[in-house]
């Protein structure tokens, strides 16, 4: 079953004109909680920090890349005036935050849609998560692939959840498919997002990722007047005890 949402419905509306949560989801889940779905497939970067009732993510599958790319040429040799597209608020800070002098143009549709507009000219280059372009086979259009720990990614990005009503056989048969690594870190990044109050709308960056026996942490919280900026390392088997902490660190 293909469901399409409020926000595939609505490709020129921009970002930061989108209110609430759950455009790319709601829809689908209401498919679930009615039973005329067993299971649902969701970027994770694109699930609200609260689920629908008597939901739950009974997967998540191992993390593709979760870095930014950016399409057409590499950040640093962009010329001063460039025209680069984006549908994140959180990518649009983090490019006003390295280079000021780049023209950002806000860019919604799928990726196909956006690359069409790179090659048309309507803009110098592109920033996409690195993990679309490669599952569609286009991971060498990607110029460059920005540092996490300086461009940090969106909560969930790069991970594909698997979204089932809690207690069916469904969601029994995906657990089968959870990925330990991918299920803490990504849990850590959504409860930071939680923890900060905001959606996807809010300019905030978390990649967490196991680095030896640790679950490591960066976090950015952009804003006009002032960014705050946090990392940690904690226990993988605790990853809401680490959120909590990066999140006094971001709003204390």
């Amino acid at each position: 079953m293909v469901i399409r949402t409020t926000g595939d419905s609505l490709p020129e509306v921009p970002a930061a004109a989108m209110e609430g949560q759950g455009w790319f989801t709601t829809e689908i889940e209401r498919a679930l909680a009615e039973d005329r779905a067993d299971l649902a497939v969701h970027s994770a970067k694109d699930l609200p920090t609260q689920l629908g009732h008597g939901l739950e993510v009974a997967a998540y599958l191992p993390r593709g890349d979760a870095r930014d790319g950016v399409v057409g040429a590499p950040l640093r040799r962009l010329p001063g005036g460039a025209r680069v597209g984006t549908s994140s608020v959180r990518r649009e800070a983090m490019l006003r935050g390295l280079r000021p002098d780049l023209a950002i143009v806000a860019m919604r549709g799928n990726v196909d849609t956006r690359l069409r507009k790179l090659d048309s000219g309507e803009v110098d280059a592109l920033v996409l998560a690195c993990a679309g372009l490669d599952r569609l086979g286009l991971g060498e259009r990607a110029a460059e692939r920005l540092d996490p720990e300086s461009f940090v990614p969106a909560p969930g990005q790069g991970a594909i959840a698997v979204e089932a009503r809690s207690g069916s056989e469904a969601a029994d048969l995906a657990r089968r498919l959870d990925d330990a690594a991918t299920r803490s870190a990504v849990t850590a990044e959504r409860a930071v997002l939680a923890g900060v109050g905001g959606g996807c709308m809010l300019p905030l960056g978390v990649w967490a990722r196991l680095e030896g026996d640790d679950l490591a942490v960066n976090a950015a919280l952009l804003g006009a007047e002032a960014s705050r900026y946090a990392s940690g390392r904690g226990d993988p088997a605790d990853p809401l005890a680490l959120a909590a902490t990066v999140v006094r660190m971001l709003t204390g």
